[in-house]
């Protein structure tokens, strides 16, 4: 589960999983005492519970940790745990492309940041074709589903309420870019195929979970998968 609170990755890891501690910047226990001035960097915290990931959640939510990189959070019970901080949020769903032409990606500007296409799907509506939807909508193109992609999950608060969205990607092949323009009415101003290096580029101003998206993408390209 990529969980992406205040643009912030929160990774949730079973206790069997492979743990390189060399690769963070701080490892802690459960029982260690600690600040939201302490989590600087790559962060793992070992046998976390519910209790302790309410209050991990309430800190990303409240302070602006600009130091903390990521968060990752090892448990035994990881089923129970995820289950647990869905409780704590409106669940909505979304979905969303990551389309392909000539070896260029899509991307979309919108509200002075460069986005994928993606939008919430409507009430009972099939994934696949809700993703479709969406990026033919906000895109004006026509796309066909070439394969799936990690979800991601980011939070935010609506109307005095907490909201977890979750977006299911898929790979997308243009078919028709014809009479390509942005969606106006959802704000977009620009859409753009772009070169791997462009997007590249342009990744340091995007959300965190587009990046994440985009880099397990080009990564599995570059090994010689299809996303």
């Amino acid at each position: 589960m990529n969980v992406f609170i205040n643009d912030i990755p929160l990774i949730i890891k079973k206790s069997s999983d492979k743990i390189f501690k060399h690769k963070y910047d701080l490892v802690l226990g459960k029982d260690d005492q600690f600040t939201s001035k302490d989590l600087v960097g790559d962060v793992l915290i070992r046998d976390v519970d519910p209790i302790l990931i309410d209050r991990l959640v309430r800190l990303m939510e409240v302070k602006k940790l600009k130091k903390l990189d990521s968060l990752t959070l090892v448990t035994d019970k990881k089923k129970k745990l995820i289950e647990h901080l869905k409780d704590q949020f409106k669940i909505i769903k979304a979905a969303g492309g990551l389309v392909e032409k000539d070896g260029k990606l899509l991307m979309i500007h919108r509200l002075g940041i460069w986005d994928l296409p993606k939008g919430k799907l409507n009430k009972g509506e099939d994934v696949q074709l809700g993703a479709l939807r969406e990026v033919e909508e906000e895109c004006n193109i026509k796309v066909a589903i070439t394969g799936e992609l990690p979800n991601t999950w980011h939070s935010y608060a609506y109307k005095g309420k907490k909201i977890l969205k979750k977006t299911s990607w898929f790979t997308m092949q243009c078919l028709d870019d014809t009479y390509m323009k942005p969606q106006a009415e959802e704000f977009i101003e620009e859409v753009r195929f772009m070169s791997p290096n462009e997007v590249l580029e342009v990744l340091p101003d995007t959300y965190a979970s587009i990046q994440f998206v985009i880099r397990g993408y080009l990564r599995a390209m570059r090994k010689g998968g299809k996303g």
